[in-house]
């Protein structure tokens, strides 16, 4: 996809598609979140022309979002303070991941997601 906002869209058709073709449609609001901040983290920040935005089923109940990009500047979790209208994206994808993470790659690095329904016993 074009390293664009209006690309963060197209991601979040993409992963919610994806969710209810596996059958966890519960899953796709937080995934449509979790790309949103990817994609436009990449797109403030990487420089790059084009993004790719992966996702697959890694186990039967587990979601993974990657978006990958040109850039090797990996991304910093921060503290934002109150008065500050941005910094807070990756703290929002740390809230609703089961896990992340960043992968270095030889052009760039990819950054994943994994996300899997709650349990009953809030796990």
């Amino acid at each position: 996809m074009p390293c664009a906002p209006e690309s963060a869209r197209r991601a979040r058709l993409l992963v919610s598609a994806a969710c209810a073709a596996w059958g966890l449609p519960g899953l796709a609001d937080a995934a449509a979140l979790v790309v949103s901040e990817l994609v436009g983290n990449s797109v403030r920040h990487s420089g790059s022309h084009l993004v790719r935005v992966i996702v697959s089923l890694p186990e039967q109940n587990r979601v993974r979002v990657a978006v990958v990009d040109k850039s090797r500047t990996l991304p910093a979790l921060r503290t934002a303070d109150d008065s500050e209208e941005d910094g807070r994206g990756l703290a929002v994808v740390e809230a609703l991941a089961d896990r992340w993470g960043t992968e270095i790659l030889r052009w760039g690095k990819r950054i994943w997601v994994e996300l899997r329904p709650e349990t009953d016993d809030g796990e």
